[in-house]
């Protein structure tokens, strides 16, 4: 079992930034292939950006390429978003998951957190 802890949500101006954490703990991190996603209301779930375990493979969502870094520090069970030159539209919650199979933005993770809300105003 692995349990994720997601935070670093907020408020935003359109523009700003902001970088989301997620630690991990329960099972040996560096095992597992990582994901950010997000949901906005009334929309599906939808992938925003993966990263193998040992960082090699990393694939983002098309909108978020060169505004999102996704990263990981296995001696600290965290992987990160940062995220910059925020947008309305990045406004959801966002969640990250576990899987010990890299399977990038497939959304059959086996872990999920329970999310951090971001919010960017115009």
């Amino acid at each position: 079992q692995v349990q994720l802890v997601e935070s670093g949500g907020g408020l935003v101006q359109a523009g700003g930034s902001l970088r989301l954490s997620c630690a991990a703990s329960g099972r040996t991190f560096r095992n597992y292939a990582m994901g950010w996603f997000r949901q906005a209301p009334g929309k599906e779930r939808e992938f925003v950006a993966a990263i193998s375990w040992s960082g090699s493979r990393i694939d983002y969502l098309d909108s978020v390429k060169g505004r999102f870094t996704i990263s990981r520090e296995n001696a600290k069970n965290t992987v990160y978003l940062q995220m910059n030159s925020l947008k309305p539209e990045d406004t959801a919650v966002y969640y990250c998951a576990a899987k010990t199979l890299y399977v990038g933005r497939a959304l059959n993770y086996d872990y999920w957190g329970q999310g951090t809300q971001v919010t960017v105003s115009s």
